[in-house]
């Protein structure tokens, strides 16, 4: 098990946003679909592009890569169309207004 780090205020993740973080070192993306957080590593895997700067589907519980339109789902990381590409993918806990990290 890895220690749980604070990386932001619910507040500060609205439903369908996102927010890029720093935990221990890892670039990490923090999304919030339909009041439920998620984190992903924050390096798409085709070209490297900020999957924290990405379009957010909630309704699909998916971002898509900002840059080339690789999408990924919130809960597994697995790229959607091709589940054998995954992204790191962070537990989160929601303790009070505080979302936390394990890394």
């Amino acid at each position: 098990m890895g220690e749980l780090i604070r990386v932001a205020a619910a507040s500060d993740i609205p439903p369908g946003t996102a927010k890029i973080v720093q935990a221990k070192g890892e670039p990490v993306a923090i999304f919030n679909a339909n009041g439920k957080f998620y984190a992903l590593h924050n390096t798409c895997l085709h070209k490297g592009g900020p999957l924290g700067e990405g379009f957010v589907d909630e309704a699909a519980c998916t971002v898509e890569c900002p840059w080339h339109g690789w999408a990924y789902k919130l809960e597994t990381g697995e790229k959607v169309d091709d589940a054998s590409k995954k992204v790191r993918t962070y537990k989160v806990v929601k303790k009070g207004s505080d979302v936390f990290v394990e890394v």
